[in-house]
Order: C-alpha cells, then structure tokens, then sequence
C-alpha cells in the first residue's frame, strides 16, 4: 500500500478516535448532569398547576375551567400521553403551549396538542430554524411550525387566563420566563433551585452564563408572585424567600 495512503488512512483513524473520546465525554458528563436533577412527580401541585414528570424534566399545566395552558411539552411523546393518562387530563383540552425555549427536552410532544396554539419568543427563533447550533453541529427542530412569535413584556389573554411573557436569556439566547395570572411564575431552565433559592441555570447546558446572571434581575421583583417553577429543580411556593438570593 502507498505510503501516502497509509499515512491519511492513520490519520483518518486517529482524528475518529479523537472524535469518540470527545462524544463518549460529552454524554457521560451529560449523565451525571442529569443525574443531579430532581423534578417533581406527576401530581397536582397547587390548587390550578399540574406538573407531569418526563425523565429529569416537568411540563406544567395550569387549569382555566376544562381547559389547560400548558407550559413547554416534554421529552417524550409516549411518556407524557401515559402521564396525562394518569392525571385524567384529554390533550384536546390543551389550549396553548408556551415553550421556556427550543430544547428537544421540552418540545417533544407539542404534535400531541393539535387543539393548541403555540407561543416562542423571537429571539429563540434562531434556536429552531438552524440559524444557531445548541453546540457544536447540533441543532434544534420543533415538529409544530405554526407557532406565534412573543416579544418581551408582552401580555396575552387565553380564555380567562393572563400570560406575560419575560426575556431570560443565558441558557439559550432566546429563554423566556412566563408570569401566569400574576402569581405563577415558570422559567424552564433559565433557572434552577437550590435549597430553596433561585441558582444559575446548568452551566454545561447553558450558552452564557453571565447574560444569565444578568436575568434574575427581571425576575426578581414581581411583587405579586407566589409560586415559582423551574423545569428541572421543582418548585418553590415561597418566591419572595426564593429570590432573597445573589447568583455570581
């Protein structure tokens, strides 16, 4: 065999080996990421919010009379049927899904609410069209592209439910918090919960941590909040003691 060949068939193979070692990396530490998540069982939580349990991720519906509006849509399409199931809640009756951001853990399975309408913030835009990777040459994709594109601060009215939606970016450029009937306060991931106090998002997961940091500010003073939930840390039904906190 020529030498030649030989030599870019060597390099081939070690520039192959280099590429396993880098993914065999990624999703171990991935794992044990994910190992340290605790989210909340599926249940009732407060006296209108349900949260359902897919893996190391909830989905949370808040009731309106015999509807829902759900925020984000889980990881697996099987696993939040057989959970909604269990709730004895028809996914017919969901009537608007707002999506935190455009992570595939959280979109899976917005093709099972053909009832609703589908709300994402303008700048999480890029995190679904193949404009912006998530890392590397990874990128997301949501199986509904008639979804309605939100601005920060904008107000919304489904049935009788009120929506307002907040720009959180960090994990993803595009992060946005929703504040439901002026109480119920779901940030996805833009920010966890650690004893109790609002912490950083997961930094391996996350794209920018100081714009992060520089988040809380936005929701660190609503004044009539009661309850916050977060997508993989649970909730906290203390929020004012919740955001008595500094992240750095």
């Amino acid at each position: 065999m020529n030498i030649i060949v030989k030599r870019i068939l060597i390099g081939i193979g070690v520039l192959i080996l280099i590429l396993v070692a880098i993914m065999g990396g990624f999703y171990f530490k991935m794992k044990s990421e994910i190992k340290d998540m605790h989210v909340l069982e599926t249940r009732q939580v407060t006296k209108d919010v349900y949260s359902i349990k897919d893996s190391f991720v909830n989905m949370f519906l808040v009731q309106d009379s015999d509807k829902y509006v759900a925020v984000d849509a889980g990881a697996d399409v099987a696993t939040i049927r057989k959970e909604l199931k269990t709730l004895k809640i028809d996914s017919s009756k969901v009537v608007a899904v707002f999506l935190t951001h455009g992570d595939g853990d959280h979109t899976a399975a917005l093709s099972m609410f053909k009832e609703a309408k589908i709300y994402l913030s303008k700048d999480e835009e890029q995190m679904i069209n193949g404009k912006t990777a998530k890392m590397m040459f990874i990128h997301n994709s949501i199986s509904r592209k008639d979804y309605t594109l939100l601005e920060d601060q904008q107000l919304l009215k489904v049935g009788n439910t009120t929506v307002k939606s907040i720009i959180t970016p960090g994990h993803t450029p595009g992060s946005m918090s929703y504040l439901i009937n002026d109480s119920l306060l779901f940030v996805g991931d833009a920010f966890g919960l650690n004893h109790g106090k609002v912490a950083k998002p997961n930094a391996f997961f996350s794209k920018d941590m100081n714009l992060a940091i520089k988040s809380f500010d936005k929701i660190s003073s609503l004044p009539s909040v009661k309850y916050i939930f977060t997508a993989h840390t649970g909730f906290s039904s203390e929020y004012k003691n919740a955001v008595k906190t500094e992240l750095k």
